[in-house]
């Protein structure tokens, strides 16, 4: 019996030609049998490198194809190419092929979508048998107490995804982590294969599919200066990033969320890990977005659910503006009525634009800042649900990414935008439309992430010119003179990070 094994890349065409002959040959001859083997085009150099090493084979190309001597065992026999097995096909059989160019490229599309759906069908069999490893970091924290049960009731991540939650934080709070973990025990989540406590740094984020990163434990120690409060946050996120590119899995989520610099400790995971994938670190901002809602809700005496499309752009927990002008209202009680679907604008139903601006400047900011930590664990789970499960259709949800130059924001700098989740990403709205008004705060805001970014890289960089070398406090001062020049004479922003991050390297961040 002859048994050819035949693997390439899935979007090869002359994979699809020698696929389709071996399908042939195996349909028609009673002794013939083929296994195929597709790699994603990603992947397949390295299989490649791994499958020839392993059998001391020479071969650079899509496909390969060996012959398997099932009946004196060994490694198997090396046949070549696609040419090498249309000649042992004619050879052997007097079969060849006939197949044009234009239907290997269709059959080839075709392979790499069946791959694709393939490989997508095998990881949900592996979620069913192996739970996503999620690490919660200052788990102390409150918002961390009211999270846990969102994740684990099985409303955010499926009701078939069973799910292993890792609690980190200090030494100092161990005995806290214990309560929460014998809490959630005794709760019996039919979801929650396991529920653990770390105080170990260098075990941290292991295995990892979901972090999220928290900082409500930095708000019970005193911060003299915003400097030292920059620097406090850029030394944790310092100690993380290495870890979760050497610890957790290639495609991990990392969220960064709380009440404080959320925007900042996303940039700083991206950049003191460049191989963490940046489209993989948000922001959260749906605090904001849901409890804008809410007080429009109230103001409207309507259900805040028919509230949608509120905007938060900028700097999350800083300096951001709330945009009202693609809100729309359903099932809102006025003078218009129209079934389910129906929706009118928030500005064609809100005449006190003066009061509004001041009803949010003055109320929202303090509802957000001061909350328990319920809003913050709602926000957390909404953002997740969504993101591996997709955002409602045709709604907009506002979260910090690392900016690509939309809306003219400024590139590498992490600034909350209007997105929508789909297929286990995300994509900016880039169609919409901005006013004048949205425009000039969009220009304000980014100065605005500009600075805060450049305070952290100075501060960081003068803490450790200072402690390392003795360096006496002018070394600050003249650090800070070239950054304020970069940005006004426009040059963007990855711009100085790269000339930063360098730097910081060279000082042995």
């Amino acid at each position: 019996m002859a048994k050819l094994v035949l693997a390439g890349r899935a979007n090869c065409p002359h994979y699809a030609k020698a696929e389709l002959l071996a399908d042939y040959l195996q349909a028609n001859l009673p002794d013939f049998r083929v296994h195929k083997i597709t790699q994603h085009p990603d992947r397949w150099e390295q299989w490649l490198r791994d499958i020839c090493e392993m059998n001391g084979w020479e071969h650079r190309r899509s496909p390969i194809i060996w012959r398997e001597l099932l009946d004196r065992g060994g490694k198997g026999l090396l046949l070549g190419g696609v040419n090498d097995f249309l000649e042992y096909a004619q050879h052997y059989y007097g079969i060849t092929s006939t197949m044009l160019s234009e239907e290997m490229l269709d059959i080839a599309e075709e392979n790499l979508q069946a791959h694709v759906e393939t490989e997508k069908e095998e990881e949900e069999i592996r979620n069913l048998t192996n739970p996503l490893q999620i690490w919660i970091t200052s788990a102390s924290a409150p918002i961390c107490y009211q999270l846990i049960p969102l994740l684990a009731n099985g409303g955010v991540f499926g009701m078939t995804t069973e799910i292993s939650i890792h609690l980190l934080d200090t030494d100092e709070f161990k005995n806290v982590l214990c309560g929460i973990v014998m809490e959630v025990e005794d709760m019996a989540f039919p979801l929650l294969r396991g529920i653990s406590e770390h105080t170990e740094i260098d075990k941290a984020f292991l295995q990892a599919d979901v972090i999220i990163v928290l900082d409500d434990i930095l708000l019970k120690r005193e911060v003299q200066s915003l400097e030292n409060y920059i620097r406090e946050v850029s030394e944790i996120c310092h100690v993380y990033a290495p870890l979760i590119e050497k610890n957790a899995k290639k495609g991990v989520r990392v969220i960064s969320a709380g009440k404080t610099f959320v925007n900042l400790k996303a940039m700083m995971i991206i950049t003191y890990g460049p191989s963490i994938n940046p489209e993989n670190v948000i922001a959260v901002a749906t605090s904001w977005e849901t409890a804008a809602k809410a007080m429009l809700a109230r103001k409207l005496n309507m259900n805040a659910a028919g509230v949608k499309d509120v905007i938060v752009w900028g700097n999350i927990t800083g300096c951001n503006y709330i945009d009202l002008s693609h809100t729309k209202l359903y099932k809102c009680d006025s003078a218009v009525w129209g079934p389910a679907n129906f929706s009118r604008p928030l500005m064609n139903l809100i005449y006190d634009r003066y009061c509004t601006n001041l009803f949010f400047k003055s109320s929202l900011s303090s509802r957000v800042c001061y909350c328990a930590g319920m809003l913050s664990a709602h926000a957390v789970a909404t953002v997740l649900r969504y993101w591996f499960h997709g955002s409602p259709p045709g709604e907009i949800v506002s979260v910090g990414i690392l900016s690509e130059g939309q809306f003219c924001i400024p590139e590498g700098i992490v600034f909350s935008m209007p997105v929508r989740f789909q297929n286990g990403g995300w994509e900016v709205v880039t169609e919409l439309e901005i006013n004048e008004t949205t425009q000039e705060a969009l220009e304000r805001l980014s100065h605005d992430v500009i600075q805060v970014m450049i305070s952290f890289f100075v501060s960081t960089a003068c803490f450790l010119i200072i402690s390392n070398s003795g360096m006496c406090e002018t070394a600050q001062s003249h650090l800070r003179i070239p950054f304020p020049h970069y940005c006004d004479i426009g040059i963007k922003c990855h711009t100085i990070q790269y000339y930063l991050r360098a730097w910081l390297i060279s000082l042995q961040v």
